[in-house]
């Protein structure tokens, strides 16, 4: 299997990063703006997935907004880091997680429904995991653009 982009694959990251369609059928509207057909665009898609290039699509918010959600870390020995990372991500409630150099070396953020529901996921991240999570309270809110550029040579 190559690991090489398409250009359909590269135009979904760069155009879609931002802007996501939120019509009844979003691949079919993309598929229409990139000239191509939804089925193509699915296909590609879940190549970009089965390679590790995209891991989910979905909305983020700004916190506080809507829902419930925390930073967290958790101190992992270095030899289970890889694995504990895959069992966080694992849950729908996080969008990603990071290495950081610190004795807190596994960081992620947990967004849910409700602060109950944040509750429970937190629980069953640590149960799973058999490490605690602690939680980082919001001290200033800050709005990254999370987008990046692709070059197409």
């Amino acid at each position: 299997m190559s690991t090489e982009l398409t250009r359909l694959q590269t135009r979904l990251i760069e155009h879609f990063q931002r802007g996501f369609p939120t019509t009844p059928r979003p691949f079919e509207t993309i598929a229409n703006e990139l000239g191509t057909n939804e089925d193509t665009v699915i296909s590609a898609i879940s190549d970009l997935k089965d390679k590790g290039y995209l891991d989910r699509i979905g909305a983020t918010y700004a916190t506080g907004r809507a829902g419930a959600s925390s930073l967290a870390a958790m101190e992992v020995p270095d030899d289970q880091l890889e694995k504990i990372a895959a069992q966080v991500s694992h849950f729908t409630e996080i969008n990603h997680n990071y290495e950081r150099e610190d004795k807190l070396n596994l960081w992620f953020v947990v967004t849910t429904a409700d602060q109950a529901s944040l509750d429970t996921t937190i629980k069953a991240i640590e149960a799973k995991t058999g490490f605690p999570v602690y939680r980082m309270p919001m001290i200033e809110h800050y709005r990254l653009d999370l987008g990046f550029a692709l070059k197409w040579n």
